[in-house]
């Protein structure tokens, strides 16, 4: 019994041993990265509680309601793929440092939108920002972090985004059942400002990767940048269109289920806009645990399969939560694992594309699949919204998140494990594991073709 006590508490021990054995640098960057990552979602997130209230205020249909989301995913696709661009050539931590600025000064000033066309026009500036912000800061982890925690790292970071969400879910439901609704809605808007100044103090301390610095030295010195293009380069172009896929199943159909999932509350589960906001607490607390979880075992059972058995459950979760008729505490105890597998899978997607891509085009490559997924995710959210005129929102959601959970497992069927893989300046994606089964283009060519 003594033994079998100690063996559980070393596994325990060994579970948060990795945070302990970070560098000060690298502890730097982690926070730093954690709390931007927080603030872009509570940021992006504060939106979906004050789109059913718009609804009711300002006469929209579900249709406008999905134009307005599909229009901010669009832009961040747009913002993130180009801040990605940018990082390369001029650095990680100095390209986050400007996005979060951005996106939470037109956070707050969507708050002072008077009709539908202003607010479209506000929104899609924000997404410019949002979309950047962990293009930027993804890499920069991905690249700082040694490679026996890169997993475990980058994808706790990812738990800020059940940490933004549930401060949104909160905030909402203060703001939203103690004021006016008339105004409350703009009051919600305009405090995501104020944790902006915050992550700035944490990132001060932040420094470029040494990988960039002399990625970049050479570039220079030999004269070869890469152009935009690079990442459609025919030895990249494999790895760019499988990694996509996959942010499209895990990114953008969260994104789709967490645009909708108050209004889902609302319309289909007939809860107040305040009630509804605590329910949608707990299915984040899910999702944060749900990160934690997805991070570690992508260190322990590699990245694929760590990929494949959220997305299987989150399968399962999802005819449940939209196919049953739940309500009361069914609803919220079932929120917990829908959270945790339809959310939570995010988290090993930032050290998966890090370790896919090389280095001179690492946040090109890694930023154009995470945003395509957005992009993607913004259409499955118009769909969302096109469907629900014509079947119940409840089956629209379900059969969309269905879609896009089995194109990203197949996706991860075909791409290499790269668990464990050293990066380094003229790191390629080849040498996959041999538990992957794929094998990858010439490493050498990719090298001089990136630069076209």
């Amino acid at each position: 019994m003594t033994r079998l006590h100690c063996k559980e508490n070393l596994r325990e021990e060994d579970m948060f041993a990795w945070y302990r054995d970070l560098t000060e640098r690298e502890r730097n960057t982690f926070w730093g990265c954690f709390a931007g990552w927080a603030v872009d979602a509570m940021d992006a997130q504060l939106f979906s509680f004050v789109l059913p209230v718009l609804i009711v205020a300002w006469g929209m249909k579900t249709a406008q309601a999905g134009y307005l989301a599909t229009a901010t995913l669009l832009s961040a696709a747009i913002g993130g793929w180009a801040c990605g661009y940018l990082a390369d050539r001029f650095g990680r931590a100095r390209i986050m440092q400007f996005t979060i600025l951005w996106f939470c000064a037109f956070t707050f000033l969507a708050g002072f939108a008077q009709d539908f066309q202003q607010l479209m026009v506000l929104r899609i500036m924000q997404g410019l920002g949002f979309g950047g912000e962990w293009a930027a800061g993804a890499v920069l982890m991905g690249e700082i972090i040694r490679a026996e925690h890169r997993g475990k790292a980058v994808g706790t970071v990812q738990s800020g985004f059940g940490v933004g969400w549930s401060a949104a879910a909160i905030l909402a439901g203060l703001v939203l059942a103690h004021l006016p609704q008339e105004y409350g809605w703009r009051v919600l808007l305009m405090i995501g400002v104020l944790p902006g100044v915050l992550v700035l103090y944490l990132r001060r301390k932040i420094e470029e990767p040494e990988i960039f610095v002399k990625t970049r030295a050479h570039v220079e010195k030999t004269g070869t940048r890469p152009g935009l293009g690079a990442i459609f380069q025919p030895e990249t172009l494999r790895i760019t269109i499988l990694s996509s896929l996959l942010a499209f199943g895990v990114i953008g159909v969260g994104g789709a289920i967490v645009n909708w999932l108050p209004t889902f509350m609302k319309t289909v589960r007939e809860l107040s806009p305040s009630t509804s906001g605590y329910y949608v607490f707990v299915v984040t607390g899910g999702s944060f645990f749900g990160f934690l979880a997805s991070a570690y075992l992508s260190d322990r059972l590699g990245r694929r399969r760590t990929f494949q058995l959220f997305l299987l459950c989150s399968w399962l979760i999802t005819i449940a939560y939209m196919f049953l008729p739940l309500s009361g505490w069914p609803l919220v105890v079932l929120g917990a694992p829908f959270g945790f597998f339809t959310i939570g899978n995010y988290a090993a997607l930032g050290p998966f594309f890090t370790e896919l891509f090389p280095s001179a085009i690492r946040a090109s490559g890694q930023s154009f699949a995470y945003n395509f997924g957005k992009a993607a995710g913004a259409v499955a959210v118009s769909t969302i919204g096109i469907l629900a005129q014509y079947i119940t929102l409840a089956e629209a959601i379900g059969l969309v998140a269905l879609l896009g959970y089995s194109i990203a497992f197949v996706a991860t069927l075909m791409l290499p494990e790269t668990r464990g893989i050293q990066l380094t300046p003229g790191y390629e994606p080849l040498a996959p594991r041999p538990d992957s089964g794929v094998s990858s283009p010439p490493a050498e060519a990719a090298v001089v073709r990136a630069r076209r």
